[in-house]
């Protein structure tokens, strides 16, 4: 159990760190809606850091698109522009102490609080049927929970 916890994690992180840098949508573009993505946190310590995937990509290879906000106020805001319709999911996790990877105890516990689409936490890694959301032609208001 610990182990597919750990497994996961590291490639939620390695696949985030790797789309902020390699975006797999023209974000430069004006087609397409946006999804807001508020994300309460009770530190403002960090940043938090969140990828958009579509069902090819889910837990198996890097983010359609990475984004990273500052906690302010209590929550952290990201937004992920000029997305088609489709299917995604989102997960994401609390930076908190700013070294851009999500750390671990000993034991393989996460140290960082993380979430998913849905608000969606299981005690495997998550699954694409219970994160995953429809974008149609409206711009979306998500909040995920960590």
């Amino acid at each position: 159990m610990k182990t597919i916890l750990l497994t996961i994690m590291m490639f939620l992180t390695s696949f985030i760190l790797k789309a902020q840098d390699q975006p797999k949508i023209d974000t430069a573009s004006n087609e397409g809606v946006t999804i807001t993505v508020t994300v309460p946190v009770p530190s403002e310590d960090g940043t938090v850091i969140a990828g958009l995937f579509n069902e090819e990509t889910f837990l198996k290879s890097a983010p359609l698109v990475g984004q990273e906000s500052n906690v302010v106020d209590g929550k952290a805001t990201l937004t992920f522009k000029n997305i088609m319709p489709g299917t995604y999911a989102i997960t994401l996790f609390h930076d908190k102490n700013g070294n851009k990877q999500m750390d671990f105890e000993v034991n393989g516990m996460p140290k960082e609080m993380y979430g998913v689409s849905n608000n969606v936490m299981s005690m495997g890694p998550p699954q694409w049927n219970d994160a995953k959301f429809e974008v149609a032609k409206e711009s979306l208001n998500l909040e995920i929970v960590m």
